[in-house]
């Protein structure tokens, strides 16, 4: 039998928001054909993960403008208009986070997200409120699923890993975090996190 959870650990990427760069292109690249282009060659999730672990978008940025000098406006787009990558929010999870938070129980992130780009996207998500703490792999140069990062969560939460339930969408990440002991919830929708989180009698 599992130990009782003493803090639940949420992603934030597709757990509790939508996140798709292909949201931001489809309003500024008309023909599909080159919208699927320009999103598996050009600014692609594989390179934006480089911000996401921690190197600078004054590298990551000039460099890809200079590979792809037709697409520089486009690139350009990436940097500065980061939150039309955003949807919205992935439907109930936050309620779930409120009533977690209802109940006193002390809530968490490790997120892998550019430092730069959570500076401007951390204000706009009130939700992220309830966290006493969160992890940004940008800013600590750790990225799931890399066991340091978790690691580093343990030590900064002041949890033992197993006393805490990792909840997030990439099985990559779900495996490193199992392999060190944590609890652990492979998100897929709230409607499934909340039947696991009342079958442990947290909500």
């Amino acid at each position: 039998m599992s130990e009782p959870v003493q803090a639940v650990v949420f992603d934030v990427g597709r757990v509790i928001i939508q996140w798709d760069l292909r949201h931001l292109f489809a309003q500024l690249i008309d023909d599909r054909e080159e919208l699927d282009w320009f999103c598996a060659n050009v600014v692609t999730e594989e390179w934006h993960f480089e911000h996401d672990a921690g190197r600078p978008l004054d590298e990551m940025v000039p460099e890809r403008k200079a590979m792809f000098p037709e697409h520089a406006h486009l690139i350009d787009a990436y940097r500065y208009r980061f939150l039309d990558t955003i949807p919205g929010p992935v439907p109930g999870t936050a309620q779930l986070i409120e009533a977690l938070a209802a109940r006193g129980m002390p809530l968490y992130a490790i997120t892998n997200f550019g430092d730069e780009f959570w500076e401007e996207f951390f204000p706009s998500e009130p939700v992220l409120g309830h966290f006493r703490d969160i992890v940004v792999s940008g800013r600590e140069k750790l990225a799931k699923p890399d066991p340091a990062i978790f690691r580093l969560a343990e030590r900064r939460f002041g949890h033992a890993a197993s006393a805490m339930l990792f909840v997030d969408d990439n099985p990559a990440n779900i495996a490193a975090a199992a392999a060190l002991g944590w609890q652990t919830h492979h998100f897929s929708d709230a409607e499934a996190l909340a039947r696991d989180l009342q079958g442990r009698g947290l909500i």
